[in-house]
């Protein structure tokens, strides 16, 4: 088993990072232009493992599609080469052939599209066989499950010969995410109507249309260095988060409200947000539907500051790349924390001992990147080790680069 130790921060720090772009801007960026037909007008792409993925099965003409752990990769696909006609095998790891797709593949089917389960019902792998519009313009899909979904929709939508009203059911979860696809999709000339108090989303049938597109950098990224800044025990730490904008598609740049309870100021300078440290507060309670992303970052400032936190909103965590509910609970543990269900798939409170974390304290990454750079922000306070630190690579490769401008170690 790889590990990768890191020391205690002995010392404060001012610096810049140039965070890495947006895996979800991207990844939706690819499939637009794809659907346009666009080349080369795609700028600053993301150098996540899922986005170099996403590019080189677009690309490729091999009958299978092998996603790896990527499960928007495998979702938006599984919509784009439908509608194209194209006949695939999609495929993945173990666990990402665990991750369920039934909802999505029943909206395409009645769409018109032929798939087939290759083994497990309602789970990858799948086997596409073409679509033959059925002349169904009106679906409804549910909203609590995976956005993920929905917006592997709604941009095919335009390509449907009657375009598409889409009808959500349910309570709906990562709206921000939706609302992200939304604004591509009109960035690229379609027009979309959403009615969210009917719950309905309108898009005519239309074409693409080809642009220059930049996407912009990774709040998701941005998080953990939010908890840099809050974990430091030198007040006059500081931190410059390059290429951020002041007003984002990213539903996660929420974290600048979260973290503003947990002890950090954020300015936007017009290259990105400066972040310094300010008087957190005793408690905080926050409904993480629309940021469930960000759920392990807080979870850990919140232990490692022994204030007490109130989630909702995280059910969502239970099929992500691991179980992030078992896996948080396990290695928030070791740290003193206490991840308790108080209201069955709907409230958690988190509760710390207050003690200090022990030196030879190793977190286990169970596949997942988040894990991994969740936990990490622990070297302010003490030593840690962070097991198989290399699934980064799945959203932010060059992470330990990046935090060797503050942790001192090797990367």
């Amino acid at each position: 088993m790889k590990k990768l130790f890191l020391p205690k921060v002995q010392k404060s720090f001012q610096t810049e990072i140039p965070l890495p772009s947006s895996k979800s801007e991207s990844n939706r960026a690819l499939i637009i232009n794809a659907l346009a037909k666009g080349k080369d007008n795609l700028s600053n792409l993301a150098e996540a493992r899922d986005t170099q993925t996403m590019m080189r099965l677009l690309a490729s003409d091999d009958a299978i599609a092998d996603v790896i752990d990527a499960g928007t990769t495998m979702r938006f696909l599984t919509a784009y080469f439908s509608v194209t006609g194209q006949q695939k095998t999609m495929t993945g790891t173990p666990r990402m052939c665990e991750r369920p797709i039934g909802i999505l593949v029943d909206a395409l089917r009645s769409l018109g599209a032929d798939i087939d389960y290759i083994n497990k019902e309602g789970y990858p792998p799948l086997k596409l066989n073409g679509f033959n519009f059925s002349g169904n313009k009106n679906l409804s899909i549910r909203g609590d499950v995976s956005s993920q979904y929905i917006s592997a929709i709604l941009m095919i939508a335009p390509l449907l010969p009657e375009g598409l009203i889409l009808t959500i059911t349910g309570d709906l979860g990562s709206k921000p995410y939706i609302e992200m696809t939304i604004q591509q999709m009109k960035s690229f000339g379609i027009t979309v109507t959403p009615d969210w108090e009917n719950m309905t989303i309108t898009v005519p049938a239309q074409q693409y249309q080809v642009i220059p597109y930049a996407i912009e950098s990774d709040w998701s990224g941005a998080s953990y260095w939010f908890s840099m800044v809050a974990l430091s025990e030198f007040e006059d730490a500081e931190l410059e988060l390059l290429g951020l904008k002041e007003n984002s598609l990213q539903g996660d740049s929420v974290i600048t409200d979260i973290m503003s309870h947990l002890g950090v100021k954020s300015e936007y300078t017009g290259r990105g947000f400066k972040l310094t440290k300010i008087p957190a507060e005793t408690s905080l309670a926050w409904d993480f539907t629309n940021c469930p992303d960000l759920a392990q970052t807080v979870c850990v400032v919140a232990t490692a500051k022994n204030i007490p936190l109130t989630l909702t909103g995280v059910e969502s965590l239970k099929v992500k790349e691991t179980d992030r509910i078992y896996a948080l609970q396990t290695e928030l543990a070791k740290i003193g924390g206490s991840l308790v269900e108080t209201e069955k798939n709907h409230k958690y409170l988190l509760t710390a001992s207050g003690e200090a974390i022990k030196a030879d304290t190793a977190i286990h990454t169970y596949d997942d990147h988040r894990m991994a750079m969740a936990f990490a922000p622990l070297a302010l306070v003490s030593d840690i080790t962070i097991e198989e630190p290399d699934v980064v690579v799945k959203s932010y490769p060059s992470f330990w680069k990046h935090i060797a401008a503050i942790v001192d170690i090797e990367a």
